[in-house]
């Protein structure tokens, strides 16, 4: 697993309105600053700010409905396709606004790639689910470059050997764990510098979800990973810092380890020690 990058230690907060711990880090990724998020009239996120490094995994927890996935869609603008959704606040990569006019959000998508909840591979074969990214952005000059990257992205999904000789067939036919591979090769094909992953493993049984988790950690050698989960223990295996979600605010955020044995805050111990959520 990669290394945690230093912290710039801020001042613990107790007021329940405000961020607990350490959200800003040195040299991020990406930097959000004041994101509110509204669907119509509702506000569904409330003043999130959040560093998120170069390399690592973050895991954002929470209990249903406090605005997890929300935000991991304002990181590469998904909710610009949600009718009446509107994002306020500042949110950056490598320092360029995303939500600039000049950003073009197909190109920002390729930048920061998602991966759902449930696999959801194209209705075409195995090859060109992983092709159709670097087709449509033109990243093959020939065949031969175009194999390559399927290729490539295949191994470092952990799904080549098991689909090599058969990749003229359709990815509809593989399992749910191979196919959710499947989408994740898909995502990094196109050279992504962000993956997103809104709980990869929820629909997965437990060998599944152990290869997913494996290969979480492989990637990270490569990719900023932020991945939303339902799972403390999963959030323990693969992440180096954990991100508390309550009512669409921001509560807690710090090394993994330090936020599952020693909260800082009253509403972080108490869906911790499962009191509610």
């Amino acid at each position: 697993m990669s290394t945690v990058i230093a912290e710039r230690h801020t001042a613990p907060e107790t007021d329940g309105h405000r961020t607990v711990g350490d959200y800003t880090i040195a040299d991020p990724r990406i930097a959000c600053r004041n994101v509110n998020v509204f669907y119509g009239d509702k506000q569904a996120l409330f003043d999130i700010n959040l560093d998120i490094g170069q390399r690592e995994v973050i895991a954002l927890i929470g209990p249903s409905g406090c605005g997890k996935s929300t935000f991991l869609r304002c990181l590469n603008r998904m909710n610009d396709i949600i009718e009446g959704c509107r994002v306020e606040g500042d949110i950056r990569l490598d320092g360029q606004d995303i939500y600039a006019r000049e950003m073009d959000p197909v190109l920002l998508r390729a930048q920061v790639g998602m991966v759902f909840q449930k696999p959801n591979p194209f209705p075409k074969s195995i090859y060109d689910n992983v092709a159709y990214g670097p087709r449509i952005h033109g990243l093959a000059k020939n065949r031969t470059e175009l194999d390559e990257i399927v290729e490539t992205s295949l191994k470092r999904a952990g799904l080549w050997k098991e689909v090599k000789e058969r990749l003229d067939h359709p990815a509809t036919g593989l399992s749910g764990g191979q196919q959710q591979r499947l989408c994740i090769a898909r995502t990094i094909a196109v050279n992504p510098e962000v993956v997103l992953m809104d709980e990869p493993c929820s629909a997965l049984d437990p060998i599944a979800t152990a290869t997913i988790e494996q290969l979480i950690d492989e990637l990270s050698e490569r990719y900023t990973i932020v991945i939303v989960t339902h799972s403390m223990q999963q959030a323990a295996r693969v992440s180096q810092r954990t991100a508390y979600f309550h009512m669409g605010k921001l509560i807690e955020v710090g090394e993994t380890s330090r936020v599952f044995t020693n909260p800082r805050h009253p509403l972080t111990e108490d869906y911790i020690t499962g009191r509610f959520g």
